[in-house]
């Protein structure tokens, strides 16, 4: 299993470096060349998502973004560090909670704490990724988005 991580301050300019990365290490991993544009389009909405929280809360900690090649699929986890509500950090721990900002696509979007950006960005992520998954909990968010690789053919 391949892993690069890429962290970058929260500065709207730096979402199109974390794009160009994306698309180029899924090119790499297998990821099939018609899906590449979704896969840029995606880690855009979800990098200026975690920028927008960032800024919005005061958070000068680094975006953080993983990109994972594994067997059979290719997946990209964008980090914030924006405590999800409610969530109160464990002494010297790390409590991940469920999903509080949209457990899944389509599902909690709407909820108290979401702002019409934030619905907006994960609804626009949901419909571009058939695997999502967003996760909060006290020491932030995670969206982890997933495609499948490209087999190789093998010739005889």
């Amino acid at each position: 299993m391949a892993t690069v991580e890429l962290r970058f301050s929260a500065q709207p300019e730096h979402v199109r470096t974390a794009r160009l990365v994306a698309a180029a290490v899924a090119r790499r991993a297998g990821v099939d060349e018609a899906v590449l544009d979704e896969v840029r389009l995606a880690v855009g909405e979800a990098c200026s998502r975690a920028v927008g929280l960032h800024r919005s809360h005061g958070i000068a900690a680094p975006v953080s973004v993983v990109l994972i090649e594994e067997e059979k699929s290719f997946s990209i986890e964008v980090g914030d560090e924006v405590p999800g509500p409610g969530a109160e950090p464990e002494p010297g721990g790390s409590a991940e909670a469920p999903a509080t900002r949209g457990a899944t696509p389509g599902v909690g979007l709407d909820g108290p704490d979401s702002d019409g950006e934030d619905e907006m960005g994960l609804a626009v992520i949901s419909g571009l990724v058939d695997d999502v998954e967003v996760r909060s909990g006290a020491n932030g968010g995670v969206i982890r988005m997933s495609w499948p690789k490209t087999p190789v053919t093998v010739l005889p």
